[in-house]
């Protein structure tokens, strides 16, 4: 019996560094991007995304329902876990480092000493939640436009207020 292939891994592909895509994504704050290198995060499956941090830039206590796989890529990765940010409690991982977040699991990220890339390996459908919703940027989007919907470039598609929460 022949298995069957994941979705995106039918035949041999290369991805180079310079054809990654580079886009912002809702749920993150707006200099942050993320490239889908693997699969489709939206759907259920395996995936492989990269998160690239700009300098200064905090993500906020948050969490994901999917178990992940963090390869720190380039720059140091300071990582937290708790449901408060603490600058004092984050821990650094250069690159090579290899991080497993249990899903569910309350976290925080700080591009501390600059700029970070990290590679991202789980099963879909990813999902983010936001302890604090005032730190949800695809919230102060529905403030700000007064829509109660957000617009994923990812994905391409719009996304409801229900499903937000999961980062869909």
């Amino acid at each position: 019996m022949v298995k069957a292939h994941q979705p995106g891994e039918s035949v041999f592909k290369s991805i180079l560094p310079e054809d990654i895509d580079w886009k912002p994504f809702a749920a993150f704050p707006p200099t942050v991007r993320l490239a889908v290198i693997v699969g489709q995060p939206s759907e259920p499956g395996p995936y492989v995304i990269r998160v690239k941090v700009p300098a200064g830039v905090k993500l906020m206590p948050h969490k994901h329902p999917e178990d992940r796989i963090y390869t720190v890529m380039s720059g140091v990765f300071y990582i937290g876990l708790g449901e408060r940010f603490d600058g004092d409690g984050v821990t650094a991982y250069p690159p090579g480092s290899v991080i497993v977040l249990p899903g569910n699991t309350w976290h925080f990220h700080w591009a501390k000493s600059g700029e970070y890339v990290t590679q991202v390996t789980a099963i879909g459908p990813l999902g983010l939640e936001y302890l604090d919703a005032h730190d949800d940027p695809r919230e102060q989007h529905q403030q700000s436009t007064g829509s109660n919907t957000a617009f994923d470039p990812v994905t391409h598609r719009t996304i409801p207020a229900a499903d937000r929460k999961m980062g869909r």
